[in-house]
């Protein structure tokens, strides 16, 4: 058996969902790492969708993983059922399976690494939302 067909190319998409932007993050074939994609800037939903369904088949995924905005004590944040609902989309247009992903603290996280990464407060806007989702990616294949 070759080292292909032994470990088919089948990736995860981690996604950190925001009002103006998406950060995207992919796993490696073995699903062991996370590394972020970049930044949707978001236009509307049909053209989110599409831009995504692209990178699902450029990466041949076949899960992702979407960040659910939740408060401390565990309730769903204000944005939640808007990225539940923008993921049961995406889940039925690419017939990928969706695993919502509690997000809390990821961005707060994100920017304490990008600081201590010593990145200048313009460049850590810029990759803020990607390294949020391959934080919240790396969450969900740590926990696999």
């Amino acid at each position: 058996m070759t080292e292909k067909s032994q470990f088919p190319e089948a990736r995860v998409l981690g996604l950190d969902v925001g009002e103006k932007r998406i950060g995207v993050a992919v796993s490696d074939p073995l699903g062991i790492t996370a590394q972020g994609l970049g930044v949707l800037h978001r236009k509307d939903r049909d053209t989110d969708l599409a831009r995504l369904q692209e990178m699902v088949r450029d990466y041949r995924v076949v899960k992702i993983v979407v960040g659910v905005p939740r408060h401390m004590d565990g309730r769903p944040g204000k944005q939640a059922q808007e990225i539940l609902d923008l993921a049961a989309a995406l889940g039925e247009a690419l017939a990928a399976e969706v695993v919502p992903w509690d997000e809390r603290l990821t961005t707060r996280e994100a920017e304490r690494v990008l600081i201590q990464a010593d990145l200048s407060r313009r460049r850590r806007r810029q990759v803020v939302d990607q390294v949020a989702a391959a934080l919240i990616l790396q969450g969900y294949l740590d926990s696999q």
